[in-house]
């Protein structure tokens, strides 16, 4: 039984902590910290990301219709941080943080050349809500660091080590091991 009510919240675990870039107006590469964000559609495959209309971000997702989505490992949580308390328009993100931005192959946007898996998306359509605009972009190629896959040659989250976001307490969070097999797990109650 739920005992007390804390009233409608941007309340849901985990929020991942996505890093979009983009390039503005003159190609200078730019990346924005969102964690309102996630896999919307599996055919095709799409991501959707929710961005305020003052944020430089959005700009640059409306003129170029292109973005990446870095997903940060631990190791850089300090940068990921910075990237969502400072702006693009008056600060060079990646000279900050001493990161490389990498064109994507696919797209006309950058990527977070240390972080290990980047997705390379083409905006499909946006959907206005409240205060954010919503950009779901198809998916057309992932990039992963090799340093990060698993003997079966797929990602491995262990290795990847992302972390996430809690909203409420405004705080990143790294995760355990395995918990259960997906799809396996809740079998035995289908008796």
């Amino acid at each position: 039984m739920k005992k007390q009510s804390i009233g409608p919240r941007t309340l849901l675990y985990p929020h991942p902590d996505l890093i979009i870039g983009t390039y503005d107006s003159a190609g200078r590469p730019d990346a924005m910290a969102a964690a309102w964000g996630g896999i919307c559609s599996s055919r095709p495959p799409a991501v959707a990301v929710s961005v305020q209309k003052t944020r430089q971000t959005y700009a640059n997702l409306m003129e170029q219709r292109e973005f990446t989505i870095s997903i940060p490992s631990a190791d850089y949580v300090r940068e990921a941080d910075y990237f969502g308390i400072v702006s693009g328009r008056d600060t060079d993100k990646f000279a900050a943080t001493n990161l490389t931005p990498v064109k994507g192959d696919q797209v006309n946007a950058p990527y977070v050349g240390e972080f290990p898996i980047a997705l390379e998306c083409r905006l499909l359509q946006t959907v206005e809500i409240g205060v954010h605009t919503q950009f779901i972009g198809e998916i057309l190629d992932v990039k992963v660091d090799e340093s990060v896959l698993g003997e079966d040659g797929k990602p491995d989250i262990e290795k990847i080590r992302p972390f996430a976001y809690d909203s409420m307490r405004q705080e990143y969070y790294g995760f355990g091991g395995v918990l259960a097999k997906a799809f396996s797990a809740g079998k035995e109650l289908k008796q």
